[in-house]
């Protein structure tokens, strides 16, 4: 590979972007595509589950994209890009073999260690199944340091649900306990209909001091479903949330996903709820 690129990754730089090479492309859904993108010298990224990364298309512009991929994984990081806009919709035009720019990881992600030795329960909603799967994948590579493993997840409808594949693997393991449901069903779904907190009835008990939650979604989804967790007597700290916001920068500069005096890109994107309580357009 050509010498910039090695020094290029080694030499850090949050405002640089870094030469990434796409080794494999293929679309999820009408709207969704995977990567898996690797640096020229094999270098790891070194993300956290719940961390993003700028995206970069040359002559374009950036874009923030959450890693869906642990770090237990080998063989490079995976993104999934929702087209949206112009970066998104140039990313879908990129197959594997093409170079596109990455800073990071950035952000805070998960903090496995106040995770490790309890029962985990993971609410995800939309096209959150990303950034939710780099978590789910890092509790089912160190299964032992988990307890129970309980997986709700809801889509509008069957031809929105990503990972479809991996849901369905997820169901038929006996050690992690995964429901799924959507809005709208279509003449072939069979399973469940309605919003995800439909769904609560199959949670376990979340009054013990030994279960934590993690809650990712869109905006809309956040107030509903941390009603009926409070509600289910989990407390504020052991609830955890990666919020999404309109971030642009990702290094705190552009004040695009300003709460307060919180920044989602770098004070987050993963909060305690406890942190959250006192910002009222955190969770509205």
């Amino acid at each position: 590979m050509p010498a910039i690129e090695e020094q290029a990754r080694s030499e850090p730089d949050l405002y640089r972007p870094v030469p990434a090479r796409v080794i494999e492309a293929a679309d999820l859904t009408a709207l969704e595509r995977r990567f898996r993108v690797r640096f020229p010298d094999d270098h790891p990224l070194g993300h956290v589950p719940g961390q993003f990364v700028q995206v970069s298309m040359l002559g374009i512009g950036e874009c923030p994209i959450s890693i869906c991929s642990s770090p237990t994984r080998s063989d490079g990081f995976e993104l999934t890009v929702r087209r949206v806009g112009a970066v998104t919709n140039a990313m879908h035009q990129v197959e594997a073999g093409d170079v596109i720019g990455i800073r990071g990881p950035l952000g805070r992600g998960f903090d496995v260690t106040k995770l490790e030795g309890c029962d985990i329960v993971i609410v995800s909603g939309g096209c959150a199944l990303a950034p939710a799967r780099s978590l789910i994948q890092y509790i089912l590579d160190e299964r032992s340091r988990f307890g129970e493993f309980h997986l709700f997840h809801g889509a509008r409808s069957p031809d929105e649900l990503l990972f479809r594949v991996e849901l369905d693997e997820w169901a038929e393991q006996s050690d992690v306990d995964c429901h799924v449901t959507v809005d709208f069903a279509d003449a072939h779904w069979t399973g469940d209909v309605g919003v995800v907190t439909t769904l609560f009835d199959r949670m376990p008990r979340l009054d013990r001091s030994d279960v934590r939650a993690v809650v990712i979604g869109p905006p809309a989804m956040f107030k509903f479903v941390v009603m009926e967790l409070l509600s289910r007597g989990i407390s504020l700290k052991n609830v955890f949330c990666s919020l999404e916001r309109r971030m642009k920068c990702g290094i705190g500069k552009c004040g695009h996903c300003q709460m307060n005096e919180r920044y989602v890109c770098m004070d987050g994107p993963v909060f305690n709820l406890s942190e959250l309580s006192s910002i009222r357009e955190a969770i509205e």
